[in-house]
């Protein structure tokens, strides 16, 4: 028998149960994957809620990330093999596949290689971090040597992945945070400034930090109402990602008269995940920063499977700085 967390109906932590369920067969174009770590996203809080995009059908599951071995491969499928260790990018829909479990099935093309030097919990935090920064600065912002990012809800694993990625292609990185309590986690993250939101006034500090020009890109994942005060820090030409929906409240579009000439658009990372070419790019990019260093995933905390409603809890808290992980105890009977 595995485990899987499931739960059948939308509501708070207390919804998800974990469960005895038989081991599953991976179908055409699916592997089985033994897993040692799972990486928890808001997304998975959101899809619990009912406010997600992709709304369950149930009983569900649940998960985008996750690290392991793999066990069997279905049919159809080439370059992976029983006994690879791999993990798992968010290519599917949560309402199809998920990876809160001990044993899990997931479409062959949302599995990569996991480079040696990164152990399961890392692994398990890299790659709906690294694949959201990478295709808003580099793909879509074609972010430069000596551009300011402006990085809001920084201390997120995607705004610390974002924060490195930056330093990565010699880009200047400017975090925010609201209160003053994770400022020095920040720069130690190595954010080259930090504004904090509750005590400074954001557009001027902006200006103030970039000599007037403002930021060539602002990659934010709040939305709502708060991107107009965003909007003017950001230098002419330059580009609004919002990649999230953590303001619930419509986002309006900044308009010509009141802001300089930017482009604003919405981001997610499907774009890429979903893109077998742009993948494979994105892949090749972090491992290349992992090999290299710098790409370090920060881990906050780890729980085990067995505490997967506290988990969520502490992550609805927000009081984190990076990744949140579940770690997987397999009984050796399974």
């Amino acid at each position: 028998m595995a485990k899987l967390v499931q739960f059948d109906r939308i509501g708070g932590p207390e919804v998800l149960t974990l469960r005895d369920v038989e081991v599953a067969t991976p179908g055409a174009g699916e592997v089985r994957i033994r897993v040692d770590a799972i990486g928890l996203n808001r997304a998975e809080i959101m899809y619990r809620e009912g406010v997600y995009f992709d709304q369950p059908a149930f009983p569900s599951t649940l998960g985008y990330e996750a690290a392991g071995v793999i066990e069997a491969v279905g049919p159809g499928v080439d370059g992976l093999a029983e006994g690879d260790t791999v993990a798992v990018v968010p290519a599917f829909l949560q309402s199809r596949y998920g990876t809160y479990g001990t044993h899990i099935i997931v479409p062959a093309s949302a599995v990569v290689p996991r480079p040696a030097q990164v152990d399961p919990a890392q692994a398990a935090a890299v790659w709906m971090a690294y694949i959201t920064a990478y295709g808003a600065l580099v793909e879509s912002g074609k972010v430069r040597p000596g551009d300011h990012v402006l990085i809001t809800a920084a201390s997120s694993s995607v705004g610390l992945a974002a924060i490195q990625l930056a330093n990565h292609i010699g880009a200047i990185p400017i975090a925010t945070t609201r209160g003053s309590g994770k400022k020095q986690r920040l720069l130690d993250a190595g954010a080259a400034h930090v504004i904090v939101t509750d005590d400074e006034d954001l557009p001027a500090r902006v200006k103030e930090i970039t000599s007037g020009e403002g930021v060539r890109l602002a990659f934010d994942p709040v939305a709502g109402p708060g991107v107009e005060t965003l909007a003017l820090g950001i230098a002419t030409d330059g580009f609004l990602v919002v990649y999230g929906a953590l303001d619930p409240r419509t986002t309006p579009l900044p308009n010509a008269q009141s802001y300089p000439a930017l482009n604003s658009s919405t981001y997610t990372l499907f774009e890429i995940t979903m893109n077998p070419e742009r993948l494979r790019r994105a892949v090749a990019f972090v491992n290349a920063g992992l090999a290299s260093g710098s790409f370090a995933p920060v881990v906050d905390r780890t729980f085990d499977l067995t505490e997967i409603a506290e988990a969520h809890r502490y992550m609805a808290a927000n009081g984190h700085v990076g990744k949140i992980v579940v770690t997987v105890t397999h009984d050796d009977t399974v």
